[in-house]
């Protein structure tokens, strides 16, 4: 028998799936006590196990499960729950006491969903469909999964699960899991950014799964300000003192390419980014209750942060940053980009002493500059000068395998970038990607010219 409610610890994370199977497994042995199954009971139950078997096929291609999906799934859910068991882990690794023999207690009934035989089902049911998700092959494109790396953990962890020769061997393996990439959202994905629910005004963190996958090396150039970066996050991964990162400067020169790069690079350190727009900065009180304490480096990210005269949610951001009561945690850091400097609009006014808009001038340009001086860096990303432009098209040229001679190449790209916004990286890649994109024939015809 399945002892699916007997979970103390896990007993919410999929229990659609497994209480369904439950159920279904108690009114097949009530129905069929006195004899076997026929007619109208046998169909209907047939479809809801047809139905079970389907949601786990969705799992699989939504994944890119295959192999034995049944124990994928089981592992999933021990890896994407969060309770007080699978936090401890991600903080202490294993953990003795009272959790510990709670969590003996639950992974032995998950052993013993790992060795479910559904020939009990199946056989007074008279179908054979456990053969179809036992031995599944993942037909999809493999580059297109946004959760390759998820996946890929989740079926390893399944394999040294579903070997395991004891409860205890069993336990081990979750522990260990838990340690080195932790539990539930945050352990899994790399990316979060808020959203809020039309029940209730708590705000929900979700992944962001479909992340493009670069790092700073892959941005050409601006060495210096890389190596900032770089120092500032490192310091903060290692638990020593680092400071808030403002990157400012021209349009389209790398600055959210950058975080992104910082992302993919030290994520396997435990950093995590989660996006956060302008019009949500009421909510990072909310958002820090709810991170502050996890076993992760969180930089909360700003793209393109500026306000104009009028908006003023850049209080909320002052009081988190500096300045409120509550202590920022220690493992949470802002990082923003802006095109400008001093992140609130100023004008002449405030600096010329217009009496009749403000009493008093000097305060007025200090509220507006008190942002900026919250963050303890500041890294400068300024238009590239054209011999620094060439070098960008140069290397994105041969990323692309772009086979062109250099002095057509620059000739080219110099009218593309004066109808397009002037010379950056982001138009230097836009170019390329004009490039990639034109027809076979066309290009065939430039060529002969």
């Amino acid at each position: 028998m399945l002892r699916i409610r007997q979970l103390v610890l896990y007993r919410d994370e999929g229990k659609g799936l497994l209480d369904a199977l439950c159920s279904l497994q108690d009114d097949i042995a009530s129905l069929s006590a006195d004899g076997e199954l026929k007619g109208t009971s046998r169909s209907r139950f047939t479809d809801r196990y047809s139905s079970l078997m389907q949601e786990m096929i969705e799992k699989a291609e939504s994944y890119g499960f295959s192999g034995n999906v049944w124990h994928s799934f089981l592992t999933y859910v021990l890896v994407y729950h969060e309770n007080a068991y699978s936090r401890a882990c991600e903080i202490r690794g294993s953990i003795p006491g009272g959790l510990n023999r709670i969590a003996t207690h639950d992974f032995e009934i998950f052993r013993e969903l790992f060795a479910y035989r559904f020939a009990d089902i199946e056989d007074a049911l008279g179908v054979s469909y456990y053969e179809m998700v036992s031995g599944y092959e993942f037909g999809g494109d493999d580059r297109r999964l946004a959760s390759r790396r998820i996946r890929d953990r989740i079926e390893e962890l399944s394999g040294k699960l579903a070997a395991s020769r004891d409860t205890e061997e069993f336990k081990k393996h979750v522990e260990l899991f838990y340690r080195d990439f932790g539990c539930g959202k945050f352990g899994l994905h790399k990316a979060f950014r808020l959203v809020h629910h039309e029940a209730g005004d708590m705000v929900d963190i979700v992944p962001i799964t479909n992340i493009v996958h670069m790092k700073l090396d892959d941005l050409v150039g601006y060495e210096i300000q890389k190596q900032k970066l770089r120092e500032n996050t490192e310091a903060f991964l290692a638990g020593r003192r680092a400071n808030n990162c403002l990157l400012f400067g021209d349009a389209g020169t790398g600055k959210s390419s950058s975080i992104k790069g910082i992302l993919n690079e030290y994520y396997g350190q435990g950093l995590r980014i989660i996006e956060v727009y302008k019009h949500q900065l009421r909510d990072l009180v909310d958002v820090l209750a709810q991170i502050k304490n996890r076993n992760y480096r969180f930089i909360i990210y700003m793209d393109d942060l500026s306000f104009e005269e009028f908006e003023t949610d850049y209080k909320y951001l002052k009081a988190v940053i500096e300045g409120g009561l509550e202590k920022k945690p220690e493992n949470v850091l802002i990082y923003a980009t802006s095109n400008r400097r001093h992140l609130i609009r100023e004008n002449y006014a405030d600096k010329e002493g217009d009496i009749r808009s403000d009493m008093h001038t000097s305060d007025t340009v200090q509220e507006k500059l008190s942002l900026a001086y919250r963050f303890g860096v500041t890294i400068y990303f300024g238009a590239p000068v054209k011999k620094e432009f060439q070098q960008i098209l140069e290397v994105l040229a041969q990323r692309n395998g772009i086979d062109m001679p250099l002095e057509q190449l620059y000739l080219e790209a110099n009218a593309w970038e004066l109808s397009h916004g002037g010379r950056s990286g982001r138009t230097a890649q836009q170019f390329i990607d004009h490039l990639l994109g034109k027809d076979p024939e066309e290009k065939n015809e430039e060529g002969t010219h």
